[in-house]
């Protein structure tokens, strides 16, 4: 059974929430904040966070980073804030996906499910994909969901690593956004295709020596983008 943290301070909505989740077949907790959704990540160990944007003790964006630097498990920050430069924070932070308040409970659990659906589908990988090459700059454990740089572990949000697996696993065939939005998501998202774009920008951070240069992650103008090694 997966757990599913809520961290919500709206008592109604994160009780409709709650219940709706645990009809769906979920382990679910929730903390009324901050602090409280601190200390149940450590102690309930979740598969996927639910965050609101908006605390009452804590920033969601600061505590979105705190996860971050903790784990890599989805996290899908919810808000009533729906401008794209508030979603494009939270992407930027390190969210998988961004939900607009009001949302219907059907949307919500479908969002949960695709992102747990993605965090596990590297399980059935064939292991040979799995190794990863040692004579290559940019390299991929398929199996362990680890991105190495010049034999250094990098960081990735489930996302960028989804995202990065696709271009990593087709080198030279493009993508257009909305193919890599719907690799992510795995269903119809009220996110738009800038989300990718974010995302992108934040591997090219992680994986290129001059981002504003990308020698690994190229945009095809008009299309999308293509991972090349060489």
């Amino acid at each position: 059974m997966s757990k599913v943290l809520i961290i919500e301070d709206d008592v109604s909505i994160g009780e409709m929430m709650s219940i709706y989740l645990y009809e769906e077949g979920y382990q679910v907790m929730r903390a009324e904040n901050g602090r409280q959704g601190e200390t149940l990540f450590r102690d309930f160990q979740p598969d996927v966070i639910v965050l609101d944007i908006m605390l009452p003790d804590v920033d969601g964006i600061q505590l979105c980073t705190y996860f971050r630097t903790a784990s890599t498990i989805p996290i899908l920050m919810v808000s009533a804030k729906s401008e794209v430069s508030d979603r494009i924070k939270g992407l930027q932070t390190g969210a998988d996906d961004y939900l607009c308040k009001p949302f219907s409970m059907r949307e919500l659990a479908a969002r949960v499910q695709a992102l747990l659906r993605r965090s596990t589908a590297f399980a059935h990988v064939a292991a040979t994909a799995a190794e990863p090459s040692t004579n290559q700059n940019v390299q991929l454990d398929l199996e362990k969901r680890c991105l190495f740089v010049h034999n250094k572990l990098i960081e990735t949000t489930f996302s960028e690593f989804e995202i990065m697996k696709l271009l990593w696993q087709n080198q030279g065939r493009v993508y257009s956004r909305e193919e890599l939005l719907n690799r992510v998501r795995g269903f119809d998202s009220y996110v738009t295709e800038r989300a990718i774009d974010v995302h992108i920008a934040n591997l090219r951070k992680k994986i290129e020596t001059d981002p504003k240069e990308p020698k690994y992650i190229k945009t095809v103008w008009g299309v999308g983008y293509k991972f090349l090694l060489n």
